[in-house]
């Protein structure tokens, strides 16, 4: 094609769309798919079973718009590595029957905003429930494997409105946390969540550091937990995701 040329688009056709251009007396014509110029879809596997590491990697290495950037075993490994991944295939469970699969993926979104899909053989209700609410925006078994490349496309292209309904019910469950809270104990609780100490909250208050640590223990009860951290922890599980 010689000299500048103009393309518009000119008709669309489901994944098909037609660009027409003109230079000087001649008229070009371009029939077009959508998605193969899109860029590669990096993927981190966080997943510590040998035979689900190499099953999985390998199934998704042959997608030619995705690419597995790496297969970590630990909390560490995947919190170096999740920073260049556009999508995070993570196990519920990495060590025991812990959980913590769902304790990294909030830490992810609390540092950077990332896609998580969660990994797992549990069907229960309440921790699918939970791995929502931390920041995942998908949840399958493993056995289902081979629905990954479609479900991974899918998200990347931000099909996904159950997550509006999810962050709705992320504040709901949040609100239902701490609705035993008198104002007051509230008022404290959001001062701990930014770092404060009880002395600081106590001068910040006007109030004696012994009944900041009489209002922190009540709030502690009422929320069944044993220290503040485990406290902070369980409502940052709960905490909106945008």
């Amino acid at each position: 094609m010689e000299g500048y040329c103009r393309l518009q688009v000119k008709k669309e056709m489901g994944p098909l769309f037609v660009l027409i251009g003109r230079n000087s007396n001649r008229l070009y014509i371009f029939i077009m798919r959508r998605g193969i110029y899109m860029p590669e879809i990096n993927v981190l596997l966080v997943e510590d079973d040998p035979i689900w590491q190499s099953g999985i990697s390998h199934y998704i290495s042959k997608e030619s718009d995705m690419k597995i950037i790496g297969v970590v075993d630990t909390a560490n490994e995947a919190l170096l590595q999740f920073q260049h991944a556009d999508v995070v295939l993570m196990d519920i469970n990495l060590t025991g029957n812990n959980l913590d699969g769902i304790q990294i993926a909030a830490e992810m979104i609390r540092i950077k905003p990332v896609k998580i899909i969660m990994l797992t053989v549990l069907t229960e209700k309440e921790i699918i429930l939970e791995a929502f609410s931390a920041g995942a925006i998908h949840y399958m078994s493993k056995t289902n494997y081979k629905q990954l490349p479609a479900i991974i496309r899918s998200i990347m292209h931000d099909h996904m409105p159950i997550k509006v309904l999810l962050q709705d019910y992320a504040r709901l469950m949040a609100n239902d946390l701490l609705k035993d809270l008198t104002p007051a104990e509230r008022e404290i609780f959001e001062l701990l969540q930014q770092g404060y100490s009880q002395k600081t909250i106590g001068q910040m208050l006007f109030k004696a550091e012994s009944t900041v640590k009489n209002q922190i223990s009540q709030i502690l009860k009422k929320l069944n937990v044993r220290s503040t951290k485990q406290a902070l922890k369980k409502f940052e599980r709960l905490k909106i995701r945008q």
